[in-house]
């Protein structure tokens, strides 16, 4: 091999050695710089808990302790001092969900001083909560739990006027919403399934005024989403007619007995079918 290009091939690996352990000087450099900034107290206090802290529980300065975190790295609504979250009896706070050791305590997740743990205060701003009555088919077997995201839908018969018999329909009045409780219980981390007596629900103020009168109406149900769906429901009502192998109701005398109609077409699409009545010859 020439000597030029041994020579060569020393240099490049010489100048990739010093490349190497300049890099190594200034990273241990920097983490000695951050640790040493770390001890000195540099950055900004956040405080976070110490120890776990149940949902329910009242904040003690025991539970908890104030870590540096990086500029610029600081959570929305985080405290910085201690005696924030803690005081005398009208200042207490209490956590509105489970706390686990080393997360940041912040102010979406504890009531105001003197605060109490209710639902009025899991309610969104502008937001109401409705409750309806439930049974084991409206609850969809009990497996509703709270934060579930759910859509609304009210059974019931529409027609039946003018001699024309009822239509049975189901309807969505209500989609994508939020469960805040189950019976009396808005625990958040509850995950056994029960068959509820009655379920709350949060919903905007014009949703509560539908769903109150819905319950006058016909059966009100729930239908339960996956965790992350969110797509908006694309069949909003479904009659019999929309199965395909019912017929649209004929109309009815007082006595109940069918009235003759004129000739009629029936159009076929996929499996839907729809029957449309000609106008007789006079």
């Amino acid at each position: 091999m020439p000597l030029r290009t041994i020579a060569t091939f020393a240099i490049a690996i010489v100048l990739g050695l010093i490349a190497v352990v300049l890099i190594n000087v200034y990273m241990g450099g920097t983490r000695k710089a951050q640790v040493a900034q770390a001890q000195a107290g540099v950055g900004s206090p956040v405080v976070v808990a110490q120890a776990p802290i149940s949902r329910g529980g009242v904040i003690q300065p025991a539970q908890l302790k104030v870590v540096n975190y990086p500029a610029g790295s600081v959570p929305a609504g985080a405290f910085t001092t201690i005696s924030q979250l803690t005081g005398g009896k009208d200042q207490q706070r209490i956590a509105l969900r489970d706390l686990g050791p080393d997360e940041p305590v912040l102010a979406n997740r504890v009531t105001l001083p003197g605060g109490k743990l209710n639902l009025a205060t899991e309610i969104s701003p502008g937001m109401q909560a409705v409750t309806f009555h439930s049974n084991s088919v409206a609850g969809v077997g009990g497996f509703v739990l709270p934060n579930d995201r759910v859509d609304v839908m009210l059974s019931r018969s529409v027609g039946g006027q003018n001699n024309r018999a009822a239509m049975p329909l189901t309807q969505v009045i209500a989609e994508n919403i939020r469960v805040l409780g189950v019976d009396q219980s808005d625990d958040q981390e509850q995950n056994k399934p029960v068959v509820a007596a009655a379920i709350t629900i949060e919903v905007t103020p014009e949703q509560a005024q539908q769903i109150t009168l819905a319950q006058t109406m016909g059966q009100v149900s729930l239908a339960l989403r996956h965790v992350d769906d969110t797509a908006p429901v694309t069949r909003l009502a479904t009659t019999a007619v929309s199965f395909g192998f019912f017929e649209a109701p004929r109309p009815v005398d007082a006595h109940g007995r069918a009235v003759r109609k004129g000739p009629e077409v029936r159009v076929t699409r996929g499996t839907e079918t729809t029957a449309y009545e000609l106008a007789s010859a006079r």
